[in-house]
């Protein structure tokens, strides 16, 4: 019955996150700064109870705040993996800090700040798995990432030939397909595994071999070195100042995860 309950609940998160962003369209966002972010990452972008949390809602709100906004003057908008280069060019945010890897294609179309953070693809098992420790175990197996994601381009790069993969538009319903048994692992970056598995209390676990290198970058339109410079600026100063740090141990509390020293914390050197 806890199970029930927990994947209902990863389930809905993102079902409401989809009603909440259609919210305040009509209100005015002059004066403000609009900032995209995933509503259904437990542990980094979360609509939670009215309010937004998690380690890239602490990174924006720094970065915003360092920009001379205040937490009121920022408007929230969701980010779907897919749609974060159209949301740039459009002109429908400011900024998009997502876990938003910066890649050669992706820098085509916008330009990026950063990194922030380098996490790395691993993968989300049920608590009772036995046969998947790691990469080298997912001959026949069913995997789920996320439409649009550099996780989901991976597996097909290095896995296509041994896996069945699932793309689902949120990793909500990627941890319903892990709890139903339809797949038999979740891969995406660690942290945001970590903060599926701490969602799901005990009965999701991050395998720990992590097998790619992802740099979080801040997305902004092309063209705006002197925007980014302003954000590798804010960024510089959360991780000296310790907000960095405090940011990642209140957002994976409860987890054994912690960041890769060999990468974290990164020098935001991005489109300056």
């Amino acid at each position: 019955m806890k199970q029930h309950i927990i994947t209902r609940a990863l389930a809905a998160a993102c079902a409401l996150a989809c009603a909440v962003s259609l919210a305040g369209c009509g209100a005015s966002e002059e004066g403000k700064i609009r900032i995209g972010i995933k509503f259904d990452q437990p542990g980094l972008g979360f609509k939670k109870s009215g309010t937004y949390v998690g380690f890239d809602v602490d990174v924006a709100t720094y970065i915003a705040e360092e920009l001379g906004y205040t937490r009121d003057e920022i408007v929230w908008k969701e980010a779907p993996s897919a749609q974060r280069e159209a949301m740039l060019q459009n002109g429908d945010v400011d900024m998009i800090i997502a876990t938003y890897s910066i890649t050669d294609s992706r820098k085509a179309v916008v330009d990026f700040a950063g990194p922030y953070f380098v996490a790395g693809q691993d993968l989300l098992v049920r608590d009772d798995e036995t046969e998947i420790n790691g990469p080298e175990d997912l001959n026949g197996k069913r995997l789920c990432s996320v439409t649009g994601s550099t996780s989901a381009v991976t597996v097909k790069e290095k896995f296509a030939d041994e896996v069945q993969l699932m793309e689902q538009p949120g990793y909500a319903e990627c941890a319903t397909a892990l709890f139903s048994g339809i797949v038999d692992a979740v891969t995406t970056d660690d942290i945001i595994l970590a903060g599926l598995a701490s969602a799901a209390r005990g009965q999701l676990k991050v395998v720990g071999k992590p097998f790619t290198q992802e740099y979080y970058g801040v997305g902004i339109k092309k063209g705006r070195s002197d925007f980014a410079a302003q954000i590798n600026d804010a960024i510089e100063k959360m991780i000296e100042d310790g907000s960095w740090e405090r940011a990642i141990e209140v957002n994976t509390a409860g987890t054994d995860y912690s960041p890769n020293p060999d990468y974290n914390p990164p020098t935001p050197t991005e489109g300056e």
